[in-house]
């Protein structure tokens, strides 16, 4: 069989055949986007005018919140516009770049968590120490890191992918481009490359989360022998945001990626895939946020040198 698939576009999943259900799917999901950018955003502007928040740990978050605006740009606005347009399809150019991005900021993104974790271990385990081994120059090179391992994953399995057939079905069972999906509509008998990266992206991530283990395991050993329960309460709340963010990130992206893909997607198979991509990059400016004092103050500060500037200039006027 002839391969057709640059000519054709793809389908892909929908919530509903309903017009109406499409529609309310498009402004939710069109709410959760707006939420995310704000909250997201507001976390990079604040830790950038900020001195007080010119740290390693916030300069990481910075990064964290810039990954998180990428990540949901890259599946949600598609989702919107079919939702309100009633349309499920996707050039072939198109899919080639959500998977080749959604993989890009994936590995990005657990690159920069491991980095967090071994920033709090620093901070907690070798607090004499943290000043010289979290200098700027070891945060700028591991936050360029994790850009190019993201990279790396993202040229990988984006050519991987689209390097097989698709002369079958052209129906993605998922609401984006996502490497399972496109394998379970591949007419290719063989995935060389693409179980090669498979198996590399497996032992990073696995990699990757026993670093993390390993950390919390020194900081919580570290955090229980404190004397005073008052240090004991402020090691907890600035390691557990990172520890919430992190679980919910590895469990939900180890379950989109791991679990069968089905012939007939159904709502938990939706559900799934939008805990994967889109609830991370909603949720971690609310964890970093609401528990947070240093966001929180820095945040009623911005807010009035915005008020006392603009009062400034209309007394002026």
């Amino acid at each position: 069989m002839t391969n057709h698939t640059v000519d054709t576009d793809f389908f892909l999943m929908e919530f509903s055949d309903d017009k109406q259900l499409q529609v309310l799917q498009g402004f939710l999901f069109l709410l959760i986007y707006l939420v995310s950018l704000m909250g997201n955003l507001l976390i990079i502007i604040l830790v950038t005018v900020d001195q007080c928040l010119h740290t390693p740990m916030y300069f990481f978050l910075k990064n964290l919140s810039f990954l998180d605006v990428c990540l949901i740009s890259v599946t949600v606005p598609k989702l919107i516009l079919n939702s309100l347009s009633h349309r499920s399809t996707i050039t072939f150019s198109g899919c080639v770049c959500q998977v080749f991005f959604v993989v890009f900021f994936v590995p990005s993104e657990i690159s920069l968590l491991t980095a967090m974790s071994y920033d709090r271990y620093v901070a907690i385990c070798r607090p004499l120490h943290y000043d010289a081994i979290m200098n700027r120059t070891v945060c700028v090179q591991m936050v360029a890191a994790s850009w190019l391992f993201g990279s790396l994953f993202g040229a990988l399995y984006s050519y991987g992918t689209f390097s097989l057939s698709f002369c079958d079905s052209r129906k993605v069972p998922q609401f984006f481009c996502d490497v399972p999906a496109l394998l379970k509509i591949s007419c290719s008998k063989i995935h060389v490359t693409i179980d090669i990266s498979v198996i590399i992206g497996i032992v990073y991530g696995f990699l990757c989360l026993v670093s993390i283990v390993f950390s919390y395991i020194y900081i919580f050993n570290t955090v229980l022998r404190m004397p005073l329960s008052q240090g004991r309460s402020k090691a907890f709340s600035t390691c557990m945001p990172h520890l919430i963010v992190v679980s919910t990130f590895l469990v939900t992206a180890v379950a989109a990626y791991l679990k069968p893909v089905p012939d007939s997607p159904e709502l938990w198979d939706f559900l799934i895939s939008v805990f994967y991509s889109v609830m991370p990059p909603s949720i971690n400016p609310i964890i970093y946020s609401l528990r947070n004092k240093e966001i929180k103050a820095a945040l009623w500060n911005f807010l009035w040198k915005l008020y006392h500037n603009e009062f400034y200039r209309g007394k002026q006027s």
